[in-house]
Parts: structure tokens; sequence; C-alpha cells
């Protein structure tokens, strides 16, 4: 499963998810006519805590596909255990940067039982990025994607930070995914223009695809002509890849259950790097990042899966008909 050769570059968010269910609904709790001094309390049934963040949940997808993924973000003086975790399942965390004065990136979410969320994010430290590629870049394999190659990924995290990670993979003519998520209308559209331009592979769902259009004044076939491939996610309508002027379309793998959606796009981006780095056809990269990315909705929390190679093999073919 893990070729030994490839060098992995995970740029993206580090963070401490808090999850907590309340089991009424705040709609009784929330008074319309009196929101202009709304204090309210309520009593929750569960709480959990997991490990997340984009670059945190591609790294470990991609430990799970038998990489060993390098990871590069900023956290706090309390990312002790969340470092502990990574470490066993065997993510590179040397190029994290702790910020001593700071606590990690945390999210807040409470979701009552109509499925409605109350959230709060803390986004943690604002200090530059931890990159630095000159003393090394000269060791790695750099240029087109090719088997055992160097691939980078720019996820969401702090905009000034991704928008140097771009700048930096394109001096050094490392390729790189984009991935800009949420974090697409924190762009001006000089910086979204570059990072998009420079990226060997842009990705997003079709919201953000759409939001992307809309803020470069682009329509989608000369967006699938500036980046040498676009990816399109569709959740459970599975996704499309568009590569010199062909599309092809990915079918959703079948989850056993759906508890738990969060996460899923940075599992499907896992298991689409680990089909590049081993120098699949972008067919079966995408179709290999569907069934990834299905094992995280069939449990609550983002890190909290696991599955094996041979399951996976299981999965792909139950799934698509054919071998991995």
């Amino acid at each position: 499963m893990n070729n030994g050769k490839s060098n992995i570059l995970v740029c993206g968010s580090i963070v401490y998810d808090r999850i907590m269910n309340f089991p009424g609904k705040f709609s009784d709790h929330i008074l319309p006519d009196k929101v202009h001094i709304l204090n309210v309390s309520f009593t929750l049934n569960r709480l959990s805590e997991s490990f997340g963040g984009t670059g945190g949940n591609i790294a470990y997808n991609l430990a799970l596909l038998g990489e060993r993924p390098k990871l590069y973000g900023v956290v706090g003086a309390d990312f002790e255990k969340y470092a502990d975790w990574l470490k066993r399942n065997r993510v590179d965390i040397k190029n994290v940067k702790i910020a001593n004065e700071e606590l990690t990136a945390s999210a807040y979410i409470m979701t009552d039982r109509a499925d409605n969320q109350i959230a709060g994010f803390y986004p943690g430290s604002k200090i530059q990025i931890p990159l630095t590629l000159p003393a090394r870049a000269s060791q790695w394999q750099a240029g087109p994607f090719v088997k055992g190659g160097t691939l980078a990924i720019v996820s969401p995290d702090l905009v000034a930070r991704m928008v140097e990670y771009a700048k930096i993979f394109k001096r050094f003519k490392i390729p790189y995914i984009f991935d800009p998520g949420q974090q697409i209308t924190s762009f001006s559209p000089k910086e979204l223009n570059l990072a998009v331009k420079s990226a060997k592979v842009l990705i997003g769902n079709d919201y953000e695809i759409e939001l992307i259009l809309k803020k470069l004044g682009l329509k989608r076939p000369v967006l699938a002509k500036i980046v040498e491939t676009l990816v399109i996610t569709k959740g459970d309508k599975g996704s499309e890849i568009y590569n010199q002027g062909k599309k092809l379309t990915i079918p959703a793998a079948k989850p056993k259950s759906v508890l738990d959606p969060t996460g899923a796009g940075d599992a499907y981006r896992a298991g689409f790097i680990k089909g590049l780095i081993m120098g699949w056809p972008l067919a079966k990269c995408g179709r290999l990042a569907a069934v990834t990315a299905v094992y995280t909705v069939e449990k609550y929390g983002t890190q909290t899966h696991r599955f094996s190679w041979q399951e996976l093999i299981k999965r792909y073919r139950e799934n698509y008909g054919e071998r991995l």
C-alpha cells in the first residue's frame, strides 16, 4: 500500500472540534421579540472532543492510506494530546509551529434535535507560516505528478498563510492542489487568482466552485482550462473531474450508514492525493477518493474512523465492480 517514496506536504488548519448535543429545540428557548436582549443557556446531553481541521483531517486519512504525510500548520500551547495522536498515526508533525502564547484553534458546535446548529470558532494564532523550503527543495522531485514525487495541498487556513504557501510552491515548481473551501470569501480577487492559476489541481464542492467563478468573473469552461485538473465534489451525487477538455463523472460510493458528514471532503482529498501519488488515472483517483470518504460519514467526528487497505479494496470492488 505504501510506495515508500512519496513526499506529501499537507498545509491547513489543525483544530480541536468540540461537539455538543442539545436534546430540545433552540426555537423553544429563543423569543423572537427579545433577541435584542438575548440571554439563554442550554443544558447538553452530550459533549465530545475530537481532532479536526482540514490539515489534520487530510493528513490522518493519508496515514490510513499508508502514507506518512508532512503536516504544516500553527497550533497553540495545548497541542500535546493532538500531537500524540498524530504521531501514533504516523503523521510527520516536525513542521507544525507551536505558538506558546496562544491556544490551538477550536470549533464549538452545538446541535439541537431539529439539526439546527449554533457554532463558534476560535482561529488560534495569526503568526505567519511555518514552511521553509529553500534548504530542502533541491532534494525533492518536483515538476509534474509522477509516482513517488512531491505533491502538496493548500487547504483552508489563515488566508495569509495559504497565499504564502501557494507562492512558495510556485517558486520551487512543486505541484500543489488548491482547496480554498470556506475561506474563498476572505480572499481578494488578486490573491485568489494567483493561487488558482499556479495550482496543478483546483478542488471544491459545487457551491465553492461557483463562488470562485463569481469572484474571478469566469465561466466554468474557462476555469477548467486555467488549471490542469478541476475537481468538483457533489456529496452523495458523486463528483466531476475536468482535465484536458474532458469531463469524468465519478459516482459516489455508498456508506453503510450516515451518522456525520463532517470531514468527508477532507477524506475525499486524501484519497485523491493517494491516487495521484501512485500515478493512477484520474477516474481511478476519483473512485478511490469517493470510497475513502464514506468511512468518515459512518462515524461521529472527523478522525474517529479507521480502515485497512484490504477493507478499502473490498469496498472499492463492491462499489465499482473492479479491482483497486
